[in-house]
């Protein structure tokens, strides 16, 4: 018998734009979703706003937690920040202008009292891209970077930085391979442990040149000892669908409970947080949003 603990959370991205209240994203997540555990998305609260309307929300955020009995284990970029090239823009001044929101983030979620941050590092523009020379002095810029934020993170009682791979080759890393390799030098003299968030989604980049970079349980079985975080996400491995688990898009989706369990025991990890990360279209319906984020979550309640 496999000795590896899981733990199911949400990240509440779900709540953007429609449950912003800390009381009401909190509720819903301790009554109707039942989960104590929470990713919390940057998209919720910027880590720029504004000082006192920053530390009003922050206050609220905790007291509603410790309400409802409910964690926030990590904080994340989102699909704001996901626009941004931050730490591999080509611009030098906006490269230190990301510094600048990555040391406010860590800040913020200090105070939220998580032990985590992360998600979307960075992302080469074209031009960069097809240039060897500017590759590899970005990528030596980012990783002397993802050292001076894991300095700041310990400094405060933050026990790990995230690092998302993503779908696609301009946003490192795209690949199991590249993932371990630029894992080894950012872990090399940083001060806490900077880790993966694997997306189970993200294995759908039109550019792959391996054919096992397109398999999201060759992810999970290669790195999974170091991802301590996992974003569920139903899909149907040709796009970064982020689906809920519901019976209409599980007849569909390449995601399946045993299939990634079974991965993740073979990967060594100990303890592994299952962050179901599902984004609805911005119109749909707020009721249905509650409704398949509860059956997504019933669905891995009878894995996990």
């Amino acid at each position: 018998m496999s000795s590896l603990r899981f733990i199911l959370g949400v990240n509440n991205c779900w709540a953007v734009k429609r449950h912003t209240e800390p009381e009401e994203w909190i509720e819903i997540t301790a009554t109707e979703f039942d989960v104590d555990h929470v990713q919390f998305s940057f998209d919720i609260l910027d880590p720029r706003t504004e000082k006192s309307a920053l530390d009003q929300i922050v206050s609220e955020t905790l007291d509603y937690c410790m309400e409802y009995g409910v964690k926030i284990h990590s904080c994340f970029t989102g699909l704001a920040a996901y626009s941004y090239n931050l730490l591999l823009h080509p611009n030098f001044a906006l490269r230190r202008d990301a510094v600048d929101w990555y040391e406010k983030a860590l800040d913020l979620a200090a105070k939220l009292k998580s032990e985590a941050v992360g998600g979307h590092i960075g992302a080469f523009s074209v031009k960069d891209f097809g240039s060897e020379k500017r590759r590899s002095f970005l990528t030596s810029s980012l990783i002397e970077t993802l050292k001076h934020l894991s300095a700041l993170g310990k400094n405060l009682g933050l026990k790990s930085l995230l690092w998302e791979p993503m779908p696609i080759s301009r946003e490192p890393p795209s690949a199991i391979e590249e993932a371990k390799n630029l894992l080894s030098e950012a872990n090399e003299g940083s001060s806490i442990p900077i880790k993966l968030c694997i997306d189970v989604g993200h294995a759908c980049n039109p550019r792959a040149e391996s054919p096992k970079d397109l398999d999201p349980y060759l992810w999970l079985k290669e790195l999974g000892s170091d991802s301590p975080c996992i974003h569920l996400q139903q899909t149907d491995g040709k796009a970064d669908r982020h689906w809920p688990f519901t019976e209409k898009y599980n007849k569909i989706g390449i995601i399946k409970g045993e299939k990634l369990i079974s991965a993740l025991e073979e990967s060594g990890a100990e303890e592994t947080y299952l962050f179901l990360e599902i984004i609805h279209p911005f119109e749909y319906l707020e009721e249905q949003v509650i409704k398949e984020i509860k059956e997504s979550i019933q669905y891995w309640k009878s894995y996990v």
